[in-house]
């Protein structure tokens, strides 16, 4: 037994319905340390840091 619809959708209660599916751009902040946008509550990749503290030691 599959299921059964009561009754067409119109295409634009289709269309409606699939508006909210939409790409959003990354929300960027600059880095406490070093200036560089990154994204927020992730260490930062140019310098290594999370919340003005040294996580990952940039030895270059």
């Amino acid at each position: 037994m599959s299921i059964c619809p009561k009754g067409k959708h119109s295409k634009a209660r289709r269309d409606s319905r699939r508006a909210n599916w939409k790409m959003s751009a990354p929300n960027l902040v600059k880095c406490s340390k070093c200036g560089v946008l990154m994204v927020p509550h992730r260490v930062c990749k140019a310098c290594g840091s999370y919340n003005k503290k040294e996580i990952i030691s940039s030895a270059e």
